[in-house]
């Protein structure tokens, strides 16, 4: 099976740390639920800097363009981007070779 997977960065702006992870909390339960979505996990680091990290796996190319196309993901990217210090750093990847 050939898989979409997607690592995404956020690097909050000082102080934004609670707000960033609000966010992108309020996105893991609907992801969870649309029909494509296999892995949708959310990871914090508080050090070198404070950052987090979603790490997202579809089960084809057309259910992450259906998850970018969901009103809670366009809701998100206009939230985002005003509490972050840089770009989301994003990373979508097929799979080579899970081991599975």
């Amino acid at each position: 099976m050939t898989t979409i997977s997607v690592v995404a960065t956020f690097i909050p702006k000082e102080g934004q740390e609670n707000a960033v992870e609000v966010i992108l909390r309020g996105m893991v339960k609907p992801t969870r639920n649309e029909p494509g979505c296999l892995r949708y996990e959310l990871y914090g680091a508080a050090s070198p800097e404070p950052q987090f990290v979603l790490i997202e796996a579809y089960a084809d190319k057309p259910a992450l363009e259906a998850h970018r196309a969901t009103e809670h993901y366009k809701n998100y990217r206009s939230r985002i981007v005003d509490v972050l210090s840089e770009p989301i750093k994003v990373a979508v990847l097929n799979t080579i070779d899970s081991g599975q």
